[in-house]
């Protein structure tokens, strides 16, 4: 099993060769810490900013109901075109939120961990994941029902993507362990909760109430989602570090 907490030698640390960090610390007094100073390196990232480019476009409707229903959308002086990025945003977190979950059920049954075994349920990981994989279909549904092109990468959809690979890695990673991947989870679960509210309230303030209601049951599953991973997390650490027995209360139950 893998345990993040075992003491070992560790190389990382200064500590760890007084007479060579000694020395590191004379060398770096002597020299410069960058080729240029932080007032030029600014200078420049503000150029790279000010000439920059958007992440990509929305992509236009591709059929004629598509565009009609945009067109409408314009005339009310609603913005078709954010919704149509969120939606996208969320198809692909949802789309990697199913990969996640495989991720750490294949960990969960492959880990010899005893305490995450007694916190942890697979059986509810399991229907997290088919909930995500259900919040997908309601999203491509939707998308498809308004002319939108589900398959097209939406510039939000594009940034989520860049910003979920690192909870990828830490998920794929053979040596991580399972409370590790909890807590990148939880990264996850949270960001979808704050995000699926933020999408029924732009349809409210579009007045589309109806599309609004549809995102209802996914709103409330995903608060489940990131209150069981807290929670799992919660008592695993407190374990980890007590010894204090894992509340039944709290645990393999969602």
């Amino acid at each position: 099993m893998s345990d993040a907490n075992k003491m070992g030698m560790n190389r990382t640390g200064i500590d760890m060769s007084p007479v060579h960090s000694k020395a590191m610390r004379q060398i770096a007094g002597q020299q410069d810490a960058s080729p240029a100073t932080h007032k030029v390196m600014d200078q420049i990232r503000a150029t790279y900013i000010a000439e920059g480019d958007a992440v990509g476009s929305v992509p236009l409707p591709g059929s004629f109901t598509g565009a009609l229903s945009s067109f409408k959308e314009k005339v009310k002086g609603n913005a078709p075109e954010l919704l149509i990025n969120k939606l996208g945003q969320r198809l692909a977190f949802e789309r990697a939120g199913i990969r996640l979950y495989e991720m750490l059920i294949a960990k969960c049954q492959s880990m010899p961990d005893d305490l995450a075994s007694r916190v942890i349920s697979v059986d509810a990981l399991k229907q997290f994941r088919d909930e995500e994989a259900q919040h997908f279909l309601l999203i491509h549904q939707i998308m498809e029902s308004i002319g939108a092109d589900p398959t097209a990468m939406t510039p939000d959809a594009d940034i989520t993507g860049v910003a979920s690979m690192g909870i990828v890695q830490v998920l794929t990673e053979p040596r991580t362990s399972i409370l590790q991947c909890l807590e990148a989870l939880q990264t996850l679960e949270l960001t979808d909760n704050a995000a699926w509210t933020l999408l029924q309230e732009i349809c409210l303030s579009m007045g589309l109430n109806d599309m609004a209601k549809e995102f209802t049951t996914a709103i409330e599953q995903e608060e489940v989602h990131a209150y069981t991973i807290t929670q799992w997390i919660r008592q695993m650490a407190i374990h980890r570090g007590s010894g204090k027995d894992p509340d039944p209360d709290l645990v393999t139950t969602h």
